[in-house]
């Protein structure tokens, strides 16, 4: 909330330099000077929005001499309180003006009025009602809108009127208002609402609107719908989130963050935990410090296996051994060590008549382990072959397991497009993973 104050507090800001100009320029623009010769107005071609009405250059007049008296004290250096003081009866004049207006012209003009009174007041209601009449007004330029929008949701905002902020900032982020803190405005709106399911897709629509016209999402955007999407339980939606970011931000904290959340909202068993490991290991998640990657590199070893896949066991523990992650006063991790260095031989040895009996096989179950193995010894074009041979026989296996493991399998030999159509087709609990792995082959393809 802290972030988002400060961010109203810069939008309250760039309104008043937004209207910097005060009501004298549009109400110059319309044609006459609103309290010297109105008669003029009418002998003139009417404006776009209508002429001033008789009802509204009646009480008009002396709300312009009061903004102008103000405006020049302010540009005499004058304190604020005095300038405030000097405005007895202002707050009455403008909503006679606000009360008499019916043209678009009277509208814009009595709209700027309540800003700029509203500024020097420090009445927020008052400038809120002053940017609604300019909206209302139909002269604001088509590009305008958002922002101003943008201004009234903030005014209501502010006033923690939640669900009065919601219709304005919804219309300033479909109209990709430039303003970032709309959307996280927004979202928190909802949130505040007891909606967080609607603010995360009120982000959503921002990050497609600024997305559509090649803008830039920022970072805000990213980290409060994880944090909404987290404190609500709402796992598609964190998984989501943080797949966009690591997609849009591939550092390694971002790699392990999103695979952490796939897991936990994701109901991964042993077998996704493993092809979660080996993500971590080619996205450089494991990179991180090693209070972040212990647990994971423990994971890593157990969903392997020393008795299953001895090699990966091995790499991987010496990898978290030479980054201090891992320890052999560990009893897990020597035991483990230990035993997967003394298996290495054997399972090595049987590949080739594991192989030979794959092939000779009526369904794919065997091709499946044998191509796992041969994965996990760092030959991916075996593997590739193995797993492919597995799912012309079939059989009862996981399909969407062997996909997975096709698709890492030829991204190991930078197959890119071959990888991509292969985590195409994995559904399932491993849907969040598959996509995850997607990540990384775009980003492993880019020049």
């Amino acid at each position: 909330m802290r972030g988002i104050a400060m961010k109203s507090m810069v939008a309250r800001a760039a309104l008043a330099v937004a209207l910097s100009a005060g009501p004298m320029a549009v109400v110059a623009a319309g044609g006459v000077l609103l309290g010297a010769q109105p008669a003029v107005a009418k002998e003139k071609e009417a404006p776009k929005g209508g002429t001033y009405s008789k009802e509204f250059i009646a009480v008009a007049g002396p709300v312009q001499k009061l903004v102008q008296d103000a405006q020049a004290l302010k540009a005499k250096g004058t304190p604020d309180a005095q300038i405030k003081a000097s405005l007895t009866g202002a707050a009455e004049a403008v909503a006679k003006a606000e009360a008499a207006a019916k043209t678009g012209q009277d509208k814009l003009a009595a709209g700027q009025f309540g800003v700029q009174i509203g500024g020097f007041l420090d009445d927020t209601p008052m400038r809120a009602r002053g940017v609604r009449n300019m909206i209302d007004s139909g002269l604001l330029e088509a590009d305008k809108i958002p922002t101003f929008n943008f201004y009234l949701g903030n005014f209501a905002y502010a006033a923690k009127d939640f669900q009065g902020a919601v219709d304005p900032l919804t219309k300033a982020i479909q109209g990709n208002v430039s303003e970032d803190a709309a959307a996280e405005m927004l979202a928190d709106s909802y949130t505040q609402l007891g909606k967080p399911a609607e603010g995360i897709a009120a982000l959503k629509m921002a990050y497609d609107a600024r997305k559509a016209a090649g803008g830039t999402v920022p970072d805000g955007w990213y980290t409060r719908a994880k944090i909404i999407a987290y404190k609500a339980k709402l796992g598609p939606q964190a998984i989501e989130w943080s797949t966009l970011e690591v997609a849009a931000q591939p550092t390694s904290l971002n790699w392990l963050g999103a695979g952490q959340l796939a897991r936990e909202f994701g109901g991964f068993g042993k077998e996704e935990s493993l092809d979660l490991g080996r993500l971590f290991l080619r996205s450089g998640a494991l990179d991180n410090d090693k209070q972040y990657v212990t647990r994971e590199f423990i994971e890593y070893v157990q969903a392997a296996d020393p008795r299953r896949l001895p090699g990966e066991t091995v790499k991987v523990i010496e990898l978290g051994l030479s980054k201090g992650a891992l320890d052999t006063s560990d009893v897990f991790v020597s035991d483990s060590l230990s035993q997967a260095k003394g298996r290495i031989a054997a399972d090595k040895a049987s590949l080739v008549g594991l192989e030979k009996d794959a092939r000779a096989a009526a369904d794919g179950k065997l091709a499946i382990a044998t191509a796992d193995a041969y994965l996990s010894y760092d030959n991916p074009a075996k593997a590739e072959e193995l797993y492919q041979l597995a799912l012309t026989k079939g059989g009862a296996f996981d399909m969407d397991r062997a996909e997975t493991r096709l698709g890492i399998a030829q991204l190991d030999q930078d197959k890119f497009d071959a990888a991509r159509a292969s985590f195409a087709k994995v559904g399932g609990v491993r849907a969040p993973l598959a996509k995850l792995w997607t990540v990384l082959v775009d980003q492993k393809s880019k020049p």
